[in-house]
This record gives structure tokens, C-alpha cells and sequence, in this order.
């Protein structure tokens, strides 16, 4: 498979798990614009099968290398990002993944017993980005033991390999010249902003600037019943220059906050 045929496949499994990102960008090209990815973003346990570096297969493959790396204490991850090394209008990859062993024993634990029961025979590395929950029907009652701990490692036991996010590249909106006019548009469109951290999480002295809607949520069959659980969400991002040239790299700090648009609420 290569990248162009990846990333529309990707695009579509995200899309029918995030309607609300179809919608966001028919409204866009409503307004006569045309939406181009800046960055996908994909979350993973720090397991040897299926760590960042296995995870990245399908794209260092397909002409992606790395870039850099970023640490995210308070959360308990790492995370890397990648770029093609000659298509510069391919997205960035970002794929992060959890420190199993920052968490508390009871949690190793958990998340051992859930890799344990995941069948790794039916997936290459190549097709692991895209397989989805690859492990046993999930418990509830064990989703919330993770929620209380790693909204991350819930969000993950729930819906498996996925893109969690895309990325709009605010700076190729030809009606929109910045990221206060997207967020303005998507609230008067009745979209719901990550406001944690503020709107816009980043700076033009960072050369990056960066917003959320707050994820969709969709009905998920637990082994005790159907739960609405936070699903994925859209971004958007506004780069500066530097040196001459947009700045590709991402901010930890505001990521760490751009990470908490699936965060779950419950009744």
C-alpha cells in the first residue's frame, strides 16, 4: 500500500469514528477551501510489538524518517514525530506511547492481561496502524480503573489502533488567516473547543500555534452493556517561519493539553 492509498484508508476509518470531522471539513470546502493535513497523530502501549517504532512501519516504508522526540512527564508518555523525507505536502506522523512502567503495579498489570489476550498473528507490523482494538471485548469496570489513572490508556484500551487525530493546516485555508478565525467560525458553527490551557495552546514565539474541538463520542460495546466513550477528535494548526522556512516540530507543552480532547467525563 503506499502513502497516498494509507492515508485515504486512514482518513476514511477516522472519519466514520469522528463525524464531526467529515463535517468540519465540508464546511471548510463549503467556503471554498481546501483542507490539507498538517500532522496525524496515533497513540500506543510501550511494548516491544507494538511500540512507536513498530507502529511507524507503515510510513518509515513508505519514505517517512524520524525527526525528533518529545517527553510528556505529568502523562507518562514519549512520543516521535516523522516526516517524508522528499513529499512536502505529506503530513507529519506523530505517534506517542504510554510508559507502562510509570504506573502504578495494579495498572502494569492491566494492561499486561489486555495484551495478553490480543491476537498479534492477525496483523503485520505494516497493518498494525490500522486494526483497530485487537484485544478481548473490554470490560467497563476495567476501563474505569484505567480512567482514573491514564485517561490515555483508556482512550486506548477502548479503541485500539486508530488515528486519533488529523490535523488541518490552518496556513493552506485560503477565507481563514489564522487560527482565532477558525476557532470564531467553528463555535459560531456549533462546535465545542478544548479549552484546557486556553483556546490556542502555543504561541508565534514558539512558531506554532494549535486548537481542538473536543473529541466525538460513540457507543461502545463493553462486556457489561453499550457505553458512549470518547472516541477521536480534529485539530488545527498554524505555523510560523523560521529561518525562512514554517517550523515542522511540535511543542511539548502544548501538546500535552491538545492530548486532553478525549478526555472522558462522566455523568
Amino acid at each position: 500500500m503506499d502513502n497516498i492509498q494509507l492515508l485515504k484508508k486512514l482518513w476514511n476509518d477516522y472519519s466514520q469514528r469522528t463525524p464531526s470531522a467529515q463535517k468540519v471539513k465540508d464546511l471548510f470546502e463549503s467556503e471554498g477551501n481546501h483542507v490539507a493535513n498538517d500532522h496525524i497523530a496515533f497513540r500506543t502501549f510501550d511494548d516491544d510489538k507494538i511500540n512507536i517504532d513498530v507502529l511507524a512501519t507503515a510510513f518509515t516504508k513508505n519514505g517517512y524518517v524520524f525527526k525528533a522526540d518529545y517527553h510528556f512527564k505529568k502523562k507518562k508518555l514519549y512520543a516521535k514525530h516523522f516526516e517524508h523525507k522528499t513529499d512536502k505536502n505529506a503530513p507529519l506522523i506523530f505517534i506517542s506511547q504510554l510508559i507502562t512502567r510509570a504506573l502504578s503495579s495494579e495498572l502494569q498489570n492491566a494492561i499486561k492481561s489486555i495484551l495478553n489476550t490480543a491476537d498479534f498473528s492477525t496483523v503485520t507490523p505494516e497493518s498494525l496502524i490500522y486494526s483497530g482494538r485487537l484485544w478481548d471485548k473490554p470490560s467497563y469496570a476495567l476501563y474505569l480503573k484505567l480512567l482514573a489513572e491514564s485517561e490515555y490508556a483508556a482512550w486506548l484500551y477502548v479503541n485500539g489502533f486508530c488515528p486519533n487525530h488529523f490535523t488541518v493546516n490552518v496556513n493552506k485555508l485560503s477565507t481563514f488567516n489564522n487560527l482565532q478565525d477558525v476557532n470564531s467560525f467553528l463555535k459560531t458553527n456549533g462546535f465545542k473547543m478544548n479549552t484546557s490551557g486556553g483556546e490556542i495552546k502555543g504561541t508565534p514565539n514558539q512558531f506554532l500555534e494549535q486548537s481542538s474541538i473536543l473529541a466525538d463520542k460513540i457507543s461502545i460495546e463493553f462486556q457489561e452493556g453499550i457505553y458512549n466513550i470518547t472516541s477521536c477528535y480534529y485539530e488545527f494548526a498554524y505555523r510560523y517561519k523560521i529561518g525562512g522556512k514554517l517550523f515542522k516540530g511540535f511543542i511539548a507543552d502544548s501538546a500535552d493539553k491538545i492530548f486532553e480532547s478525549t478526555d472522558m467525563v462522566l455523568n
